[in-house]
């Protein structure tokens, strides 16, 4: 049937399993459920499985890490991610690499990342569907989701009904399936596909949400520190950075936007709008008892001199500019005590307020999602929802940077595609 030019075909599925979203927990939840011999459907609205692990870790992927606690967790309900972490660990996710014989190392802080490409993991990933039988159906539009059948709690069939068009062609689909799980992300990076289908389908079986807002984000100022980050758009400094009780130690990046680096989009997950974000420029130092030793023992030292070998010197520069201008040609011998600890406490104590953040464009994870206390955190099945599962970025859990999302992908996709 032509429309338009465009061959119009109508297909039908009827099949075990319907996942919706080829990330990394669905991918990883299709090839679980295939090996039992169930027929496992795998749809996605992109041209390409994978995206964003194909971004991810600068290209090379930071597939899990080796140190997981819960603590590295964010939940309304932080109890809810210990189940499926416990059993499927980061090390059930090396053995599978290593199967695949895709070469690897730790970085710092029990890091692992793939020594060539990203795509290894893809590429496994879509190796083990294959194996599994898991048909993945790409370009997928999925328009509707219905529950055909409440008679039989064991025998909940699901109606799906979407569009994709390809090659001149439009494919009109009609999918029925006895369990549907939902792995469709969240919000971050729309450019790759990120969404609000998942939310939308929660809502639809009354699943309250926990309110979304973007996660490991950059920083972005209206005020004179965005003047200040652009002066320095490219020099990166290791800081501790601290909110809300929460403090992170790694290289903080500034931007032409304000700042950026792995401790902002760390500490960006404990931030809310309106709050001030502390930055300590010298971690390893009480910086007026620093200054004041140097005083002592070499008074003829510029306070600029005393500082060059603990931070960038671009970076000294413009906090010269900023905060002892006045004093910038006076030998630290010449300082009053009361100066020295005025201007120490500003590097151990930089006090900022970011205007927002950047957004979903630019954020890493989707913080909040799909409300945990109606999962079962055995299954990730639905609790009063037979058949219907949610996995990865689309629940309340969020991990911190440095590969805990990912471990959380295959751990929730593990535990759903065990029950199913």
């Amino acid at each position: 049937m032509l429309n338009n030019g465009i061959e119009v075909i109508i297909k039908t599925i009827n099949t075990d399993i319907i996942i919706i979203g080829a990330g990394a927990a669905g991918m990883m939840a299709a090839h679980f459920c295939g090996l039992d011999g169930k027929s496992v459907h795998l749809l996605d609205h992109n041209t390409q499985v994978g995206r964003k692990i194909l971004i991810s870790g600068g290209g090379k992927c930071n597939f899990t890490n080796t140190s997981i606690e819960f603590d590295n967790f964010i939940s309304q309900n932080p109890h809810f991610c210990k189940s499926a972490l416990s059993r499927y660990t980061a090390f059930n996710f090396i053995k599978l690499v290593e199967k695949h014989k895709i070469e690897y190392e730790e970085r710092k802080d029990h890091q692992l990342f793939c020594i060539h490409s990203s795509k290894d993991i893809v590429n496994m990933l879509q190796k083990e569907c294959s194996a599994s039988g898991v048909e993945i159906i790409k370009d997928t539009d999925v328009e509707l989701v219905e529950v055909l059948s409440k008679k039989e709690p064991k025998k909940l069939n699901y109606l799906l009904k979407g569009s994709r068009e390809y090659l001149k062609k439009s494919e009109t689909f009609e999918a029925k399936t006895e369990s549907l799980i939902v792995a469709t992300g969240a919000l971050s990076i729309p450019t790759l596909g990120g969404s609000d289908f998942g939310y939308k389908l929660a809502k639809q079986f009354s699943l309250p949400l926990v309110k979304p807002t973007a996660g490991l984000v950059p920083f972005m100022f209206s005020d004179s520190t965005k003047d200040f980050c652009a002066s320095l758009s490219g020099v990166s400094h290791k800081v501790n950075a601290s909110c809300n009780n929460k403090t992170f130690s790694e290289d903080i990046l500034f931007t032409h936007r304000g700042l950026s680096g792995p401790v902002i989009l760390q500490i960006s997950n404990y931030w809310k709008l309106g709050d001030s974000l502390k930055i300590n420029l010298l971690p390893e130092k009480i910086a007026s008892d620093y200054i004041k030793e140097i005083k002592t023992n070499n008074p003829k030292q510029l306070l600029k001199s005393i500082l060059t070998p603990l931070m960038p010197k671009a970076l000294v520069a413009e906090l010269e500019i900023l905060l002892w201008n006045d004093f910038k040609s006076k030998p630290i011998g010449e300082w009053p005590n009361i100066q020295i600890e005025k201007i120490g406490n500003l590097l151990n104590n930089w006090t900022l307020k970011p205007a927002a953040t950047e957004g979903y464009r630019t954020a890493e994870v989707t913080l909040g999602g799909v409300n945990t206390d109606y999962i079962s955190s055995k299954t990730m099945e639905v609790k009063n929802q037979r058949g219907l599962y949610f996995i990865g970025e689309v629940l309340d859990v969020t991990g911190h940077l440095g590969g805990f999302n990912f471990q959380w992908a295959w751990a929730s996709a593990y535990v759903a595609g065990n029950d199913i």
